[in-house]
């Protein structure tokens, strides 16, 4: 029905199909942020609208090859759009770093400023055959679509790939901590903005401030039902520039196909169908966390001390490349493999996080909390023992524990520089898996995630709200099937 909405809109221009719009997502290169957008192109297509995915060979081919409870290739107004840039500097991650933001893809991030022009002469040539064109940018990369004002028929859109309470309170931080209402008194639990990001990405970020040109509106990777408090907040504050905000998340897909081809179907999967329900806890620390082996050691051992089920994947953080070069692999201790065979399961490769998260043995879930992780976490229905490392992920390890109470702390982000002992890990994998209070937050979790997937569906809040957006880039109104 969309597609043919879509159709009927579409006129003829100096001999020529004009179609009446089409979205440009302009990602980071980073795993966390080419998810999301590619999730969300994948929600906007839905409504027979084109999308071009712009960005570099390189990261795009990583965006494919990761994207897991869907197939681009399946949908034919999905368009890749690869531009090549300078070669840069892939160094691997240093694990032993004192501060843990993944300065070895900052290389890559530099490198994509060159998108600019390829960007802007794309748009600008699709501006002739197309009469509106929404480009929807992530918050890092206003450097890259800063000339795209002076195509009249094309707007910008700003994806904030991080927590409404995470903007928020770094906009409270930086505006001197002025007086809070009292719902909003959770803020000064929020730990400060030391040890989160290098002075290197500061500077990278000062640069992409200085970019902004225009802003048509906001996109957030959330939900009313999660955030609605703070996502009011920043419409009031205006602390992007416009009052205009859509909360569309989340963006991952909400139901896990049953049926799996065999062919792809991951080794932990088929280990988890023989799992008893909730028993397994799922150990993921994202795609840019790096651990010393010294860590990777005493997370072992406090596994092992638990004596719970789990899945662990155990990876390097990634480069900015992450096809070429070598890679490193943490030892484990001496015969751990071999004295928790058949109770927990080490990956050492790309998991199905979501299909992980979505199976129903997977009863809790250590993560680093980046908002990729919590938002697959949270419309799964799974709790989370939180351990962040860097950016944003203290912010939402307070939203997930202190606000949401579908969580426990692994360690206070005041201690970050301390090794994580075998007994905390033990301690807290027990709270959450062997606990009457890890069943509590099971409860909480598993009511959360319900909640989340109605307001996606037609006719929830969510599922209005992403009309809503299409509707105003459109310009008419239109619906689809989700």
């Amino acid at each position: 029905m969309a597609s043919e909405n879509h159709s009927q809109e579409n006129g003829v221009q100096n001999g020529m199909e004009v179609a009446q719009v089409a979205v440009v997502m302009v990602p980071l290169p980073a795993q966390g942020h080419l998810n999301q957008l590619l999730h969300l192109s994948r929600l906007v297509s839905a409504y027979g609208i084109p999308i071009h995915f712009v960005g570099t060979t390189t990261h795009n081919r990583q965006a494919k090859s990761r994207v897991h409870g869907w197939d681009p290739s399946a949908t034919t107004n999905f368009h890749f759009q690869d531009f090549p840039i300078p070669p840069f500097d892939s160094p691997l991650a240093d694990p032993n770093a004192t501060t843990k933001f993944p300065s070895q893809i900052l290389p890559a991030f530099h490198a994509s400023i060159h998108l600019r022009e390829p960007v802007y002469s794309f748009v600008r040539k699709l501006s002739s055959t197309t009469r509106r064109i929404a480009v929807i940018y992530d918050s890092l990369m206003p450097y890259v679509v800063q000339d795209i004002y002076s195509i009249s028929n094309a707007e910008s859109y700003c994806f904030n790939s991080i927590s409404a309470f995470s903007l928020y309170s770094f906009h409270w931080e930086l505006s001197g901590k002025p007086a809070l209402s009292t719902e909003a008194e959770i803020l000064k639990e929020v730990p400060s903005s030391e040890g989160c990001f290098s002075p290197e990405f500061e500077k990278f970020l000062e640069l992409q401030e200085g970019a902004k040109k225009f802003n048509s509106g906001d996109l957030y990777n959330a939900n009313r039902f999660i955030e609605g408090f703070y996502l009011d907040l920043l419409a009031k504050e205006k602390t992007t520039g416009t009052d205009k905000l859509w909360a569309i998340g989340p963006f991952n897909p909400m139901v896990i196909p049953e049926k799996r081809d065999l062919n792809s179907h991951h080794k932990c999967l088929e280990w988890l169908d023989r799992q008893p329900l909730n028993s397994v806890i799922f150990v993921s620390f994202g795609s840019t966390s790096s651990f010393s082996d010294e860590q990777v050691k005493e997370l072992a051992f406090g596994l092992e001390q638990s004596e719970q089920k789990f899945i662990w994947v155990l990876r390097d953080a990634d480069k900015g490349d992450v096809f070429e070069g070598e890679t490193r692999r943490s030892p484990l201790p001496e015969g751990f493999e071999k004295r928790v065979e058949g109770r927990g399961i080490i990956v050492r490769d790309w998991a199905p996080q979501l299909e992980i998260l979505g199976h129903p043995s997977t009863g809790g879930f250590m993560s680093h909390c980046g908002w990729n992780s919590c938002t697959e976490s949270i419309s799964m229905g799974v709790p989370i023992a939180a351990w962040p490392m860097h950016s944003d992920q203290p912010r939402n390890a307070v939203l997930v524990t202190e606000v949401l109470k579908i969580g426990l702390e692994v360690r206070n982000w005041a201690s970050r520089d301390k090794l994580v002992s075998p007994a905390m890990v033990e301690n807290v994998v027990r709270r959450l898996m062997d606990s009457a209070g890890g069943e509590e937050m099971r409860k909480r979790a598993a009511e959360l995630g319900d909640a989340v997937k109605q307001s996606v569906m037609e006719g929830g809040a969510t599922h209005k709200e992403m009309d809503s957006f299409i509707a105003h880039i459109s310009r008419q109104n239109i619906s689809a099937q989700i």
